[in-house]
């Protein structure tokens, strides 16, 4: 879609395995999520208040001085770099809705939390049932298209009907108790971004962006020429797993603002809007770029209009993408007339 090139090939990488980096990840998401209290996060919290503080003086605006508007918003950034930073490798290997899938299934991971909570009296977090609930789900659908023969689209769409399944079970089978619970994951609520959810949501962008960052050439070797990568000698079974683990931590990070049902568009959208961007890199930056416009200006809008935050950052991100689609286009048309006249 970008119009970037396929790489050189390359020898295999040594990177964890998808199980390992499925570990790495629930292991740091729940040392943040223990230690919410830490130096480092309180540091960065710290600093992000007192800036939007000094930006709320500076510019008269009370909302950028509210302490669950500076989580929202910083919660909002994160979700806007790991949202297109994975999603541009699943939109060029053409499985854009994996995200929808996975956020079904981390739906069913809520719902199984809040369920746990309610008649059995534990003390599960949602966030954290919903990852590994996500996670297993990640590993299920690439098994099914590896070794059951099924199609991408197939295994897609069991694993999403059978997680929803599974979840409007066990929230009916708590004669409805977990359903107001339930619904602030479903459509995402700026009023849910607490202090510790912004803690395990800054740890899983750091995890996402670190792999990525070690596992990128292999990644983008797998994604434009997987046969090559193969012929390479590069595990691309491994990398695709571990690209759906990946994934299913993205979802899990952005259901809190976006909610289940629009968790995916952060995936594809903004990707799409910068689909005449030359070169991957390029291409990946522009995106994230379109995602933080996005993003910011949606959670302003959802607190000024009182309106679902998941729904207004989706609108906005689909005006980004209509108005740059717009705007190559009459840029090509123009180009063609003036060759045409000259």
């Amino acid at each position: 879609m970008s119009g970037a090139r396929t790489p050189p090939p390359l020898a295999a990488v040594r990177t964890p395995s998808p199980l390992t980096a499925a570990l790495l990840v629930v292991a740091v998401v729940t040392a943040a999520a223990a230690a919410g209290g830490a130096a480092a996060l309180e540091t960065l919290l710290a600093a992000w208040g007192s800036g939007f503080d000094v930006l709320a003086a500076a510019t008269g605006a009370d909302l950028l001085a509210l302490s669950f508007m500076q989580q929202a918003y910083l919660a909002g950034v994160c979700v806007a770099v790991v949202g297109p930073l994975v999603g541009s490798f699943l939109v060029h290997r053409e499985m854009a809705m994996i995200g929808d899938a996975l956020a079904h299934s981390a739906f069913a991971g809520v719902a199984a939390g809040l369920f746990a909570n309610a008649v059995l009296e534990t003390a599960l977090p949602p966030l954290a049932t919903a990852l590994a609930a996500a996670v297993l789900a990640a590993l299920l659908v690439q098994t099914l298209v590896d070794h059951a023969g099924a199609y991408r689209d197939t295994s897609m769409a069991i694993v999403l009907t059978g997680s929803f399944a599974l979840g409007s079970v066990l929230v009916t089978a708590a004669d409805g108790g977990i359903a107001v619970g339930v619904d602030a994951y479903l459509f995402g609520s700026l009023a849910t971004v607490t202090r510790a959810n912004v803690g395990v949501l800054v740890a899983m962008t750091a995890v996402v962006v670190g792999v990525v960052a070690v596992a990128y050439r292999p990644l983008v070797y797998a994604t434009f020429d997987d046969v090559g990568a193969r012929a390479a000698g590069l595990d691309v079974a491994r990398y695709n797993q571990l690209l759906a683990v990946l994934t299913a931590v993205v979802v899990v990070a952005a259901m809190q603002i976006m909610g289940v049902i629009l968790v995916a568009a952060m995936l594809v959208v903004p990707v799409a809007a910068v689909a005449h961007v030359r070169g991957f890199k390029r291409a990946m930056a522009a995106a994230v770029g379109v995602a933080q416009v996005a993003t910011l200006v949606g959670v302003t809008l959802s607190y000024q209009f009182d309106v679902a935050a998941g729904g207004a950052i989706v609108l906005t991100a689909i005006a980004a993408y209509v108005v740059t689609t717009l705007a190559v286009r009459g840029r090509r048309w123009a180009a063609s007339r003036r060759r045409r006249s000259a």
